[in-house]
């Protein structure tokens, strides 16, 4: 998992590393890109969670659009954006936001799985775990976890 911002156009906008892997662990929500089975472009947002090492995890039905896309082309780009702040008579916005470039895996296993699951719970409802815990049981035989392994990744931000 390699944190660059070379590529990033305007360099006096750079977010740094410690600043991004805030954004990755706290950020409620991101944008994944695939190409579209036409070999268009398919992008959709999701609810994610960061293993706090070199893997993201989303998870969705057994089927559908976004696995037949990543069952063409396993090369995804997921786009977290954090805090926004409109400058209406400035007319720009402050933001904050990374971009995550890797590889897709679908049929993962069930270990791995269930533990990407529990990271779901502790993010997003680690006040209700217990109860959460029989819900993903249940509902494990119908949801698909898919792993992005991050190769690369940048941040960016503006701070008025």
């Amino acid at each position: 998992m390699h944190y660059s911002n070379s590529d990033i156009r305007r360099q006096d906008r750079l977010l740094n590393e410690v600043a991004a892997r805030k954004l990755l662990i706290e950020g409620e929500f991101a944008v994944l890109s695939m190409q579209a089975e036409n070999g268009g472009a398919y992008a959709v947002p999701i609810s994610y969670v960061w293993d706090g090492k070199g893997s993201v995890f989303f998870h969705c039905a057994k089927e559908g659009r976004k696995l037949r896309c990543i069952e063409i082309c396993n090369n995804v780009s997921l786009c977290i954006v954090g805090r926004t702040h409109v400058i209406s008579g400035k007319f720009t916005t402050e933001y904050e936001s990374i971009i995550l470039d890797g590889k897709a895996f679908i049929s993962i296993l069930s270990e791995e799985r269930m533990k990407a699951l529990e990271l779901f719970l502790d993010k997003y409802s680690p006040a209700d775990k217990t109860a959460g815990m029989k819900y993903a049981t249940n509902s494990f035989a119908k949801t698909e976890i898919v792993r992005l392994d991050i190769d690369s990744w940048s941040g960016k931000c503006k701070n008025l």
